[in-house]
C-alpha cells in the first residue's frame, strides 16, 4: 500500500514536535470568510494535463516531459522554482532519477523572507497496478490521475490565484515530491519497513532549511469520486493544532461534511519525513474510504482505474477552497 497503510493496532507514541515556529496560532484567524474562489474546473484541467503525458513513472519521458510542464506552469504563476535533482535507490536497487519541484510565491517585502507556509504533494505514478482486481494487471503502470496528479492541479490553481490576489500576509512554498510511489508492490517478497516509500520527500526533508516554514499541508488523492477527509492520526500526533486550524476553514468555507472531525487512519506518507526530520509541522489531507472493501484509500487506489473517468470536481472544489481558506486567513 504505498506503505500507506492503515495501522489497526495502537500508535506507538510520537514525540511532539516542540520549538517549531508559530505552530500555537490560533484557528480564530480562519472564521471570516474568504471571498476568493477556487476554480475546481481549472485544477481538473490541469490534472488532465499531466495524465495525457501517461504515466508518470520514474526514469520514463512521460516523467522528464510532465516535469518540465509543472515547472513551466508554476513560472507562468509567478513562482520562483529550483529543481532539485537526486538519483535515488528504489526499493530493488533501481536508480531513480528523481526531481523535487519546488516553487515560491514571490515576495514583495524586499530581501528579507517572510513567514512561508508548505503545501506539498507527489508528482510520480505508481509503477504497478498492484492493487487491481485483475491480477493480469499488476505489472501495469498506472496513470495516476487522483494519487498524484490531483495534489498537482490543486496547488497550481493555488498558485494561479496568489498571483491574481496580493492579500497574502505570508509566503507559500509549493513542494512536488518525487519518488513517492515507488514503494514495495504486493506481488514481492521483499520486506517492507515503510523506507522504500516517499523516497523524494525523504531527500528534501534531510536538505531543507526549515528556519521560516510556519507549517505544511500535503495533499494526497484529493480528487476522488465522494472523497471524504477524516482527520488522519499521524497529523494530529505531530501537529494536531495544523489539523484544528484546517478542519475549522473546511467548516467556515461549507465544507464540513467533507472534512468530518473524526479520526481516519494512521498513514505512512511524505509528511512523515517532513515531521521527523525537517521537524516541520504538517499535516496530511488524504481521503479516507472506512467502508470500502477493495483499499480504505477509495476503490481505485493503485488500479487502472485511477483515470480522470473517476476524478471529481467537487473532491477537487472542497480542498481547495479550504486551503484557499487557510492561507488567505494567515496574519
Amino acid at each position: 500500500m504505498r506503505y500507506k497503510e492503515l495501522w489497526g493496532v495502537a500508535l506507538l507514541f510520537v514525540t511532539v514536535l516542540t520549538g517549531c515556529k508559530n505552530v500555537q496560532q490560533s484557528t480564530e484567524e480562519t472564521s471570516k470568510v474568504i471571498d476568493i474562489q477556487f476554480v475546481a474546473d481549472s485544477a481538473f484541467a490541469y490534472c488532465q494535463a499531466q495524465c495525457d503525458f501517461g504515466p508518470r513513472t520514474m526514469n520514463s519521458e512521460a516523467h522528464e516531459r510532465c516535469a518540465q510542464w509543472i515547472q513551466q506552469k508554476f513560472e507562468e504563476f509567478g513562482c520562483t522554482v529550483e529543481l532539485q535533482k537526486v538519483d535515488l535507490k528504489g526499493y530493488d536497487g533501481t536508480v531513480l532519477h528523481a526531481t523535487n519541484i519546488i516553487a515560491r510565491t514571490k515576495s514583495d517585502v524586499g530581501p528579507a523572507k517572510r513567514d512561508a507556509i508548505l503545501i506539498c504533494a507527489h508528482w510520480d505514478s505508481r509503477p504497478w497496478a498492484d492493487n487491481d482486481p485483475d491480477e493480469a494487471n499488476h505489472h501495469t503502470p498506472v496513470l495516476a490521475a487522483n494519487d498524484g496528479a490531483s495534489g498537482i492541479g490543486v496547488m497550481l490553481e493555488l498558485a494561479r490565484l496568489i498571483q491574481q490576489n496580493d492579500s497574502m500576509k505570508v509566503d507559500v512554498d509549493f513542494v512536488c515530491f518525487d519518488a513517492e510511489d515507488w514503494g514495495i508492490p504486493q506481488w514481492s517478497d521483499a520486506t517492507d519497513d515503510g523506507r522504500s516509500w516517499a523516497l523524494g520527500s525523504q531527500y528534501w526533508a534531510a536538505n531543507v532549511n526549515n528556519a521560516h516554514y510556519r507549517y505544511g499541508i500535503l495533499l494526497d488523492m484529493v480528487g476522488g469520486q465522494g472523497a471524504r477527509f477524516c482527520q488522519e492520526q499521524m497529523s494530529l500526533q505531530y501537529a494536531r493544532n495544523i489539523v484544528d486550524k484546517v478542519w475549522k476553514a473546511a467548516q467556515v468555507a461549507g465544507y464540513s461534511s467533507t472534512f468530518p472531525t473524526t479520526e481516519g487512519g494512521a498513514v505512512t506518507d511524505d509528511h512523515l519525513p517532513v515531521n521527523q526530520v525537517a521537524k516541520i509541522p504538517c499535516i496530511d489531507i488524504i481521503a479516507y474510504y472506512p467502508d470500502c472493501q477493495q483499499s480504505s484509500f477509495g476503490p481505485t487506489w493503485h488500479t487502472l482505474n485511477d483515470d480522470m473517468e473517476h476524478l471529481d470536481r467537487a473532491s477537487l472544489q472542497a480542498v481547495g477552497q479550504t486551503l484557499v481558506q487557510v492561507l488567505f486567513s494567515e496574519n
